[in-house]
């Protein structure tokens, strides 16, 4: 099991390497291709007026980076939803710590551990883990009550704590990258800010036009990170969510166990 689990958590931090490589890329081709294009600019190379696509692209260097923690937080968004779907199992969870608990209560442990095979998920890991550990205590004449409570309820809490640092790998990137969007996107408008002062100051007189059309340029690096942070944090708070729900119904689970093995005769 520790071979097992050592091997999938190398291949998930892999993932996501790559993933995180992957997006960097496809944000500087997408800002080099597709924002660049020659379509959004006229002669002189300025942006088309209401063409935000070139209005984007001449946010600068800041451009595809903000494009790549837009991706990576949907990228790692998308493979949270899977795993933590992959986790719940199969069926509704409420039922299967019922019939979890049913079967407890008539002694039938074998059932109980053929529902946990039945909804395969990171819940019936640690229900299985606890069922088979009292499963084998049971009829142990060398153990008192409090002894197999205790081994019960050990196996419980080792089986949860492999299971929960699954559930909220790769959260950690989610949060940082709601965190630095918007810092990054400010970064950018303020360097767009002083490029389009500047340059009013270069022309002598005043160009209401071409301030504001710098400022718009630069406020679009602010509008890139916002969007980019809310859909962060809405995602991280709803898998947060998840995880809390997953972490009640283990914790339930686990007390059906503890409370049947310590009413055991």
């Amino acid at each position: 099991m520790s071979n097992e689990n050592s091997t999938s958590s190398n291949v998930k931090s892999l993932f996501a390497s790559t993933a995180i490589v992957l997006c960097i890329v496809m944000g500087i081709l997408i800002y080099v291709f597709v924002l660049g294009d020659s379509s959004h600019f006229d002669a002189e190379g300025h942006p088309l007026p209401g063409d935000y696509l070139g209005m984007m692209h001449a946010g600068g260097f800041i451009v595809p980076i903000l494009l790549a923690i837009f991706f990576i937080i949907i990228t790692f968004s998308i493979e949270r939803i899977i795993t933590i779907s992959k986790s719940k199992g199969k069926g509704q969870i409420e039922n299967f710590v019922r019939a979890i608990r049913q079967q407890l209560n008539s002694n039938n442990l074998d059932a109980a551990i053929a529902e946990c095979d039945k909804q395969q998920g990171s819940l019936a890991n640690v229900v299985r883990a606890g069922v088979e550990k009292y499963k084998f205590v049971q009829n142990d004449a060398g153990m008192d009550k409090e002894s197999k409570v205790a081994a019960v309820q050990k196996e419980l809490e080792d089986a949860t704590s492999l299971e929960l640092p699954m559930l909220s790998k790769n959260l950690s990137i989610i949060t940082t990258c709601a965190t630095i969007a918007t810092l990054w996107g400010l970064i950018g408008t303020v360097l767009g800010m002083i490029r389009a002062f500047a340059a009013l100051a270069n022309a002598g007189a005043p160009d209401t036009t071409a301030l504001a059309t710098g400022i718009s340029e630069a406020l679009i690096n602010t509008a890139l990170g916002i969007i980019g942070s809310v859909i962060g944090i809405i995602m991280y708070n709803y898998f947060s969510n998840k995880i809390d729900q997953l972490t009640y119904s283990m914790d339930e689970a686990s007390f059906s166990i503890i409370n049947t093995v310590s009413s055991q005769k």
